[in-house]
């Protein structure tokens, strides 16, 4: 899939945007050529993987200006995996973030009760209890939170999900010389 441009963007009161569906469709066809490992393990597997993710996430958020990754860094591996879980789930996340900037209310123990959450769904594979409800909430809280922190942030979300995508893409070991 060619990456996310002016054409495939819908308009929005204060700025143009992307609409989910055609972030996770973007994810998915980058997940193809660049994460085919993962795409090859069970489903449950995989929102394990995701689930492992999200904790590390939790961890780098929690160590602050300790940790080596920055927070936009981390913002957009979070977002990344939030979009490959949606896939994971059958999930079709609402378009969120489009409201006015949220400033304090956003908590880095939200993303960690997110994840707890999502974590949670994971543990509940195992015991073959109910997970994919657990799943589905925490994944769009997860996808709410992400966006939200990168807007009150300042960040261009999908401008770096391009730049980090074309970062994976070329640690291939079959990337094409650029």
């Amino acid at each position: 899939m060619a990456p996310i441009t002016d054409k495939n963007r819908q308009a929005s009161p204060k700025e143009p945007r992307i609409s989910m569906r055609t972030r996770q469709r973007a994810q998915h066809e980058h997940d193809l050529h660049n994460h085919f490992d993962i795409l090859s393990m069970s489903r449950l597997d995989r929102l394990k993987h995701y689930g492992l993710h999200f904790a590390k996430y939790s961890g780098r958020f929690a160590r602050g200006d300790a940790e080596v990754k920055t927070r936009r860094e981390t913002l957009v591996d979070a977002f990344l995996v939030a979009l490959s879980a949606a896939n994971a789930l059958n999930q079709a996340l609402p378009d969120v973030g489009t409201g006015g900037l949220i400033g304090d209310a956003i908590s880095d123990l939200d993303f960690t009760d997110h994840a707890g959450r999502f974590a949670d769904a994971c543990e509940k594979i195992d015991h073959l209890e109910e997970f994919r409800a657990i799943a589905l909430a925490a994944n769009a809280a997860l996808s709410e939170w992400i966006v939200c922190s990168a807007k009150a942030a300042g960040f261009d979300l999908d401008a770096l999900v391009d730049d980090r995508r074309r970062q994976l893409a070329r640690k291939q070991v079959y990337a094409q010389e650029t």
